[in-house]
């Protein structure tokens, strides 16, 4: 491991997000070479966490787009601000029909939303693209210009180009298949669920004031659980709610009881729920305790 990958994951703890080497050597290369980088993984992994610490260390500004379906280029780039425009139009009566346009589409009459943000501010910020799988095709198709020259056409106004690019984090929970020209583009991340010591360091990292009994049982619980076929299995969000959770109630260690009172904390389908089964909760946390 080289020293700037060590360094990465010592500065990555310090901000609470317990990495692994090859986390930190992605992260690392696309800041380095100024690439985007495609983070995929389950829901609930740390996916959304690593563009916000990146944007911490870096000292600058994050910009988030939260994907969805449906979502389109106006919405994501830029709107026209019509009650100025509308304003200005009735403060131009008699005005050239060149100098009206003029006044109406200038900069300071555009809405700058997330993407225009991104490549518009004086210092690169991290631009977060969040479950980039939810968007549909013509979106991801549209991102590809952005991605590759930094720049947006607006028509009435003409290109805009980044002067100092941003730093650019796609996520995507694998909903749907991306396409391969985006691929290339990016530098890639799979981030799998964590293994019990990693899960236990994260709990000790982000809620300290947990025993390191109740921790390693809360890890082997959810190991353990997400064996399970689950619909939706608990990531490291939920494993820290139910840890914080269970220290709310004071508890040091694991029961029936508390696992079935707190259940929703991990667990947020109704088929899950179902399929968890008092006889396997009890199980489950059985083998957590044996190995305390």
């Amino acid at each position: 491991m080289t020293p700037e990958i060590q360094a990465l994951l010592d500065d990555l703890e310090r901000e609470g997000y317990v990495a692994e080497p090859r986390i930190a050597t992605a992260a690392y290369l696309a800041r380095e070479m100024r690439k985007p980088l495609l983070v995929e993984g389950d829901a609930g992994v740390g996916k959304t966490e690593l563009a916000k610490v990146m944007a911490r260390l870096l000292g600058t500004e994050l910009i988030r787009l939260q994907c969805y379906e449906g979502l389109d280029v106006q919405t994501a780039l830029y709107e026209w601000d019509y009650p100025r425009q509308l304003l200005r139009l009735r403060m131009a009566e008699g005005r050239a029909e060149a100098e009206v346009e003029q006044r109406i589409f200038s900069r300071d009459c555009l809405l700058e939303r997330p993407l225009l943000r991104a490549i518009t501010r004086d210092t690169p910020p991290v631009l977060l693209i969040d479950e980039i799988d939810r968007a549909d095709d013509g979106f991801e198709a549209f991102l590809l210009e952005l991605l590759s020259d930094f720049q947006v056409t607006i028509p009435e106004l003409g290109t805009i180009r980044a002067q100092h690019p941003p730093h650019v984090v796609l996520t995507s929970n694998r909903t749907r298949e991306l396409g391969d020209a985006l691929r290339r583009r990016c530098l890639y991340l799979y981030i799998e669920h964590p293994d019990l010591e990693k899960e236990v360091r994260i709990i000790r990292t982000r809620r300290p004031q947990t025993g390191e009994r109740l921790a390693r049982e809360v890890g082997r619980f959810l190991q353990a659980l997400r064996t399970r076929a689950l619909v939706k299995p608990p990531g490291v969000a939920e494993t820290l709610d139910w840890t914080l959770a269970l220290v709310s109630l004071r508890r040091q260690s694991l029961d029936e009881d508390v696992v079935n009172q707190t259940l929703g904390c991990l667990l947020k389908d109704r088929a899950d729920l179902q399929t968890v089964t008092p006889g396997e909760i009890q199980a489950l946390v059985a083998q957590a305790r044996e190995a305390s």
